[in-house]
């Protein structure tokens, strides 16, 4: 069983490669945000507070955080394991999650800050099928109409600049700071993102299955040749990011 947690500032896209990974990984996707989203549509007893602190631009508390995501994994509908998108974003949330759970590894995606703010700000989403958009690196075919489903597409109610600038300033200083503490307890793996997306990937996949050996023939990957330090032209400098040791 592999279980990750994904991090990364809002609109960094670490979404759309969790959907990715999780597939070619066969675990399963639990994304915080989406949870969030279901019970405002779903008209739960939590979906007006949520509602009118995520309008605010400002984040659910640590408490009500926790008591979703505990709820969610309790519900044990991973065979293989998941990738938790969204969760954590705070120190107690992380604390809470290591008291509670094991993780064997942490993905972080490192973008800077003026390019999650125009990635962001090009996001769309169908509001009928619930495709997901970029007018930057995936533009649908007819403008504001979803390719699948001829729905509306429509921007999500947080991406709007003020909010996305107090994300960006939360994450900075709350969320990034969790790495110390899962580094501890589990490696992680670093992208700058600088290089195509099928790169990472493609890298991250082998990573696993250099990481564990079962993970070889289960994904079909001949691992690569034993060093201290995975070796790829697209790494951030160790002294800035820690990348799983092979020893």
């Amino acid at each position: 069983m592999h279980k990750y947690i994904i991090m990364g500032p809002q609109g960094c896209g670490k979404g759309t490669q969790a959907k990715l990974l999780t597939k070619k990984l066969d675990l399963s996707l639990i994304t915080v945000g989406d949870i969030f989203r279901w019970n405002i549509k779903a008209h739960t007893k939590v979906a007006a507070r949520i509602k009118r602190i995520v309008d605010l631009g400002n984040l659910v508390p640590d408490d009500l955080v926790n008591q979703i995501v505990s709820k969610r994994l309790d519900e044990h509908d991973w065979n293989y394991g998941f990738i938790l998108d969204g969760f954590p974003r705070s120190e107690l949330q992380a604390k809470f999650f290591l008291e509670n759970y094991d993780v064997d590894g942490v993905i972080y995606i490192d973008v800077p800050d003026e390019v999650v703010m125009n990635r962001a700000l090009a996001r769309r989403h169908c509001s009928t099928c619930g495709l997901d958009y970029n007018l930057i690196h995936r533009p649908p075919n007819v403008e504001g109409v979803c390719d699948a489903c001829d729905g509306t597409l429509a921007s999500r109610s947080d991406d709007k600049v003020e909010i996305l600038k107090n994300r960006l300033e939360h994450f900075n200083l709350h969320t990034k700071p969790t790495l110390a503490l899962f580094s501890k307890k589990s490696w992680w793996f670093g992208w700058m993102v600088r290089e195509p997306w099928r790169k990472f990937r493609i890298i991250f996949v082998r990573v696993l299955a250099f990481k564990n050996n079962s993970a070889e023939s289960r994904f079909g990957l001949k691992k690569p040749p034993l060093k201290t330090h995975f070796s790829c032209p697209y790494r951030r400098p160790l002294a800035s990011c820690q990348w799983p040791s092979f020893r």
